[in-house]
This record gives C-alpha cells, structure tokens and sequence, in this order.
C-alpha cells in the first residue's frame, strides 16, 4: 500500500452530527480542516442509522437551525411535527395505536422544537401536545446540505470511505494518525485531534480510559444506579425502517428466511411513527435488540456486526408483519427501505477531565455551579431495553461542561459525540442529534481559540470559549439571553 502525509490545523475523525459541527465550526474560524468519514456520507446514525427526526429540545439554534432552513429551500426535504396518536391516550383510537405517531405539522416553526422540559411525559397530554415538536428530514437531502455547508467555508478537506487505522503520541500529545485513503495509508498531522467517532476510535488507540454500561451506584452516588455495575448493559438497539403508501391494501408475507428463523421470545414493542413530508412513515421498534445481546454479537467474532444486523432484520420483518396483521392501516404501506446501519444509542465513553452525571441532570442549570457549560440540553433520562427508567423528565435544562470533551490527561485531543464523558445516566439523556452537534460545534471553536491563543486545546480559557459560542448564537441560558440566529 502506498503512503503519503497530510498536515491541517485540524483534523476531525468521525462525519456524524457532533463531527459536522465541529467540522464545520473550525472551517468557519479559518482553520484548514480534515474531515474524515467512513461511510459514503456524512451524517451517521442521523442518514445510515434511520434516525431521521430531531426530537424536541433545548440547544440546536446555530448549525441545526442553518440545516434545518437550507433544507426548507428543498421541497419536501424537512417539516416540522407534532404529536398525534399515542397508545398512553387511547380515548380517540379505536383500536389502541401502538405507540407513538409524529405528523406533519405546517402550522409549527422551527422555534417551537427548542424545548422539551417541564413535562410528566405521556401522563400529561395536554402538555406534552402543547410541547412536544420536532423535526423530520430527507437523509440524502441532509447529508448533501451538511456536506456543502462544511466544502463551502473553502478551508475543508473531506475524506469519505476512509477508515482510522491507529494514532501515536507523546506525553498527551497526539502526533499523526494513520488514515487509509483511496488505497493509500496517509499519516495526517495536526495542531487538534478531534474523536467524533461512535466508539471512540481514536481515544482507544491512544489508551485513555474508558467506561462501559451502567455504573454502580456507589461510583458517582447517582440515585438512579443500581447496587452493581454491569459493563453489558447498554442502552438497546433499534433497526429503523421505512414504509411507502400503497394504492391496494394488503399483508406482505414474510421471506422465506424471515419465515424460517428463530422468533422465539421475540416481543412486539411499542412502535415510534414519524411522518415525512411526502407520507412515507419512518418506524421504530422500540427496540430492535437489546444492548447485551448486541454485544455478544460484536465480541463473537469480526461477523459480529453483520449478523447483528441480519437478526435485527428478521425483528423488524416480524414486527412490521405483526402491524399490518393487527393494524388494518399499516396494509396500506409496504416496506420499503431498511436503515444500512444499525440505530447504536450508546457504545464505549471516554473518561474526561470532568464526567456529566445524574446529578448535573437533576440539579439543572440553576443548581450547577461549572464555569465552562458549553452547551445545554433538557432530553429525558431515556434508557430503551429490559429495566429501562420510566420516569426520566427534567424540570429544568442542564449545562454540559467543556472538561467533558477532554480526555482526562490529553493536551490536543478532544472527544465530541456520544462517547464523550458521561456517565450511562447521564449519556440517556445527553445523546441526541442536535446537542451532539453542539458539542462538536463548542469542540471547533475551542480549536480556533486554541490557535489564536497559541495554547493547547486542553487549555483553552473557557470564559472565552463561551463568550465566542454566545457570538455565534448558541444557547447557554435558559431562559434564553441575548439569543441571536447567525447563519453565517
């Protein structure tokens, strides 16, 4: 294989939502930026995964919000929703819906998404119809925004279809990572690494310290943490699928390797609806598979992955036969895509200089006390699978502190993503697109700074970190101050 060398300002591992921020943040400050993807577009789990819709919340009004308005100027390429049916409020269904609906709603803007909190979930309808907005977007159309948005700044360099081999550093230093590239192995150096990978790729080449599943409670005293920890147990599984109206209502049966496979325990999970603009329905079972048996899977062997997905297919095969069985509606839709890449809500974190938990959570903006709050978000504490927590609502947005995207140790390297440091409570709730965004957004100005200032990204003053996000419109108040919508 040949070789060759690259050197950037910054270097930005991983193209989903917290890599297109920080991408994109760090291009914008006039670094020369590499973005390196190793799928065949950018997006991640937002595109490839299915996850197509940003849930409410708080955060998400710079880079979300430009996406959101240059997917408007696409028809049919993004709407706003709103609840409709839902099985918790059966009264107006006959029969029961099951699960939850998201329609189009062309009376709701995008401002009406920016907030969730303040709720007792599906136990208070008329609060939750009044708040609970999000949005629903083509994943081609997304991931050609993102990607000309990231080219047009003129300092980005995108490497799609490239894989992360290894990295090498020096007392908390990274030197170059090893990068393969259209046939080539290219060693790329730069002032600021940035792991925005979905397993923290990059950090575990480096060997920082790593958490896995549900601590013990006794680890960070988090009320909602069981006596033992349990490294397996992860948040679940999802396999998302499309489904396309049809003019004749009818069953698809199901494959003949569908119809041959084990079903055995296999149960009919409530079903998240999301309404395209066009009238496709995008659908989750809630889950596909729950996070141990996807370890077993990964741990048994490099086809790990591949047969994961191959029996989540078989669930949602069953699943949507068991619709359209039970549910005279679903018969006038027929399957017609399924997500390349599993929906992974939660894998390895890193352990940071500063580690988010249940208590940040619960105490809420007005009860932290950290300088170097980042970003904001008010996601439920939402932990899908066997035991998951029912009750997770927040009365309140919390902060996100800088020292979450260091790793503990590390002078020119940041994490941004969902394997930022959180602990498993904490990443429930903080795991959601546009804060994930955020996040990378917080990571590419601290880059920049760190250039200005001429100090290592790890020591960047956050007070000035904070007063430039504020500049460009991000929201680290609540209730929102000073709050303005640059687009750039």
């Amino acid at each position: 294989m040949n070789s060759a060398s690259s050197h950037f300002d910054l270097c930005v591992i991983g193209g989903g939502s917290a890599g297109i921020g920080a991408a994109l943040a760090g291009a914008r400050e006039g670094l020369s930026v590499l973005l390196v993807e190793k799928g065949d577009c950018l997006g991640g789990n937002a595109v490839r995964g299915g996850v197509h819709s940003w849930e409410p919340g708080v955060g998400g009004n710079v880079f979300p919000r430009e996406i959101y308005n240059r997917l408007r100027e696409i028809p049919l390429a993004t709407a706003v929703w709103s609840i409709g049916r839902h099985c918790c409020w059966p009264k107006p269904n006959v029969p029961k819906f099951p699960g939850g609906e998201c329609v189009v709603d062309p009376t709701q803007s995008y401002e009406n998404t920016l907030i969730r909190h303040g709720t007792q979930a599906y136990a208070d309808e008329p609060r939750m119809r009044e708040r609970y907005h999000g949005v629903v977007f083509e994943p081609d159309a997304y991931a050609r925004v993102v990607e000309a948005l990231f080219l047009e700044t003129g300092n980005g360099t995108l490497w799609k279809q490239a894989t992360f081999q290894t990295a090498e550093a020096v007392n908390g230093v990274v030197q170059s990572a090893q990068i393969e590239y259209q046939g080539t192995l290219r060693s790329v150096t730069a002032t600021t690494f940035i792991d925005a990978t979905a397993d923290a790729f990059v950090c575990r080449s480096l060997g920082c310290s790593m958490m896995r599943g549900v601590e013990a409670a006794d680890r960070f005293q988090e009320a909602g943490a069981p006596k033992k920890a349990d490294s397996r147990k992860i948040n679940a599984i999802s396999l998302i699928f499309r489904t396309t109206p049809v003019a004749s209502p009818a069953i698809e049966p199901l494959d003949p390797a569908t119809a041959a496979s084990d079903a055995s325990g296999q149960k009919n999970p409530p079903a998240h609806v999301v309404e395209y603009p066009n009238g496709d329905r995008c659908i989750n079972m809630l889950p596909t598979m729950e996070g141990w048996e996807f370890l077993d899977y990964i741990e048994s062997g490099s086809d790990g992955y591949s047969r994961a997905y191959a029996e989540c297919t078989h669930r949602v095969r069953r699943f949507w036969h068991y619709l359209q069985s039970n549910y005279p509606e679903f018969r006038t839709y027929r399957l017609s895509w399924l997500a390349p890449a599993l929906g992974v809500r939660e894998s390895l974190r890193v352990e940071g200089e500063y580690i988010l938990t249940e208590h940040d959570l619960l105490a809420g903006l007005s009860g932290q006390t950290h300088p170097d709050s980042i970003a904001i978000a008010d996601h439920s504490m939402d932990i899908h699978g066997e035991g998951h927590r029912r009750s997770g609502e927040l009365d309140e947005p919390y902060g996100v502190p800088y020292r979450c995207l260091i790793p503990k140790g590390w002078k020119n390297l940041l994490v941004a993503g969902r394997c930022a440091s959180f602990s498993h409570i904490a990443a429930s709730s903080c795991r959601l697109s546009r804060t994930m965004m955020d996040l990378g957004h917080a990571a590419g100005v601290a880059a920049a700074i760190a250039r200005d200032t001429q100090r290592p990204v790890a020591e960047v003053n956050p007070a000035l970190l904070r007063k430039a996000l504020r500049q460009q419109g991000t929201q680290l108040d609540w209730p929102p101050k000073n709050l303005c919508h640059n687009n750039h």
